[in-house]
């Protein structure tokens, strides 16, 4: 089993930015790919970004390429989203996710384990 604990959501006004973390325990964190993904009310769950094991490789949506980037830090076992650049569009429930096999897939039912969620609210 894998736990997955996220942080960092907030207020914050269009234009700022967030730097949202995903702490993972209960097994080893670094052959897993990472994930994050938002749902708004009333909207299915979107890919945001996701990251390989040893973060090599990177994968981004088409609507916060440019403005977001995804690291992580296997030492610390945790995963970050930098979001900045915000748009009221943005407002979402952000989730981390946790892959046990290879390649960064797009759909939320290719990933294993998941969080909670961490909301994230963008005033215009």
């Amino acid at each position: 089993q894998v736990q997955l604990v996220e942080s960092g959501g907030g207020l914050v006004q269009a234009g700022g930015s967030l730097r949202l973390s995903c702490a993972a325990s209960g097994r080893t964190f670094s052959p897993y790919a990472m994930g994050w993904f938002r749902q708004a009310p009333g909207k299915e769950r979107e890919f945001v970004a996701a990251i390989s094991g040893r973060g090599a490789y990177k994968q981004y949506a088409e609507f916060v390429k440019g403005r977001s980037a995804i690291f992580r830090d296997n030492a610390k076992n945790t995963v970050y989203l930098q979001m900045n650049s915000l748009i009221p569009e943005d407002t979402a429930n952000y989730y981390c996710a946790a892959r046990i096999s290879g390649g960064l897939p797009v759909a939320p039912n290719e990933y294993d384990y998941w969080g909670q969620g961490t909301q994230v609210t963008v005033s215009s």
